[in-house]
């Protein structure tokens, strides 16, 4: 978790293995890059475009998603959409699948905050029980395995439903006024214009 560059009252989760994939990712484009160099030289970097485009997805899916808790709302950082979903517009948190921020018209779902898979509930601890807000627990104060706060989702879901309860508590969040409530959602042409374009520039370096 990271604050920075948001400003204010801000948190912001990024899955723990995210960094990793990208840096691996970041690091094979590099060195495909520069063993091209040393065998073919410069001539060849036209055909390494495949290598440019394992970058940018290492950017794209794995640095970049972020789930940002504010006071205004949540904003779900995605590879393709920002979602800005107030917290007036906010009627569950679920975490079956990944975190996602349920509306009375849609289910928003975060990139950054993927649910466990098997591993992920047979490595909880009494602890990742413990502590987590009251909208966590079910029927017998049981809980799902993406809410476990050793997994992304769960961890992401404890900031969200934190922050929730203390606005609503607080009196400045006021439930019920979901309906009114206008989800924000913003579409990133430019990166899609960017995999479209090194997509069919990688086909064309491999296949052509």
């Amino acid at each position: 978790m990271s604050r920075a560059p948001y400003a204010g009252n801000v948190e912001i989760f990024k899955a723990r293995s995210s960094k990793m994939f990208a840096w691996i990712c970041w690091a094979v484009a590099v060195f495909g890059i520069v063993v091209t160099l040393v065998a073919a030289g410069p001539r060849a970097l036209p055909g390494t475009t495949p290598l440019l485009f394992i970058a940018f997805l290492g950017w794209l899916l794995f640095w970049r998603p972020v789930v940002v808790v504010r006071d205004s709302g949540v904003a779900l950082e995605n590879p393709y959409r920002t979602i800005d979903v107030p917290w007036d517009a906010l009627v569950q948190v679920d975490t079956r699948f990944a975190l996602t921020l349920v509306t009375p018209h849609k289910r928003y779902p975060a990139w950054a905050a993927p649910a466990p898979g098997i591993w992920g509930g047979r490595n909880a601890r009494p602890e990742h029980l413990k502590g987590l807000p009251g909208t966590t627990y079910g029927p017998g104060s049981s809980v799902r395995p993406g809410d476990l706060k050793n997994t992304d989702s769960g961890a992401a879901a404890v900031l969200v439903r934190t922050r929730w309860q203390d606005l609503v508590e607080a009196g400045r969040v006021e439930p019920g006024r979901a309906e009114d409530a206008l989800v924000t959602v913003a579409v990133g042409w430019l990166r899609i214009a960017a995999t479209v374009a090194l997509a069919a520039a990688s086909y064309w370096a491999v296949f052509l």
